[in-house]
């Protein structure tokens, strides 16, 4: 999935680099390689890339990364594939 850019600046993941352990369970769980680590910690290498599934915030354990999961184009890609008519928010 390398190379997928959403709008860019929009994403809401946020990564407290603080509380981040090192366990690398974000980057092994997200589908487009938004994290890498850096300096011994998860790092958002590529936030654009991000379609706010939430798989990350659900799996880190330590609660360091925060993310609306539901929105944008996430909602979108399942909504569509789940048959929904309104798959995405930004048509009528």
């Amino acid at each position: 999935m390398n190379g997928l850019s959403y709008l860019r600046n929009v994403v809401t993941l946020q990564l407290d680099r603080e509380k981040c352990v090192a366990c690398g369970t974000c980057e092994d769980v997200c589908p487009h390689d938004v994290f890498a680590s850096m300096d011994g910690k998860s790092t958002i290498c590529n936030s654009d890339a991000c379609m706010e599934c939430g798989a990350c915030a659900l799996n880190c354990a330590p609660g360091a990364i925060m993310v609306d999961s539901g929105v944008g184009c996430a909602a979108a890609v399942i909504n569509a594939a789940l048959g929904r008519s309104d798959a995405c928010c930004c048509t009528e």
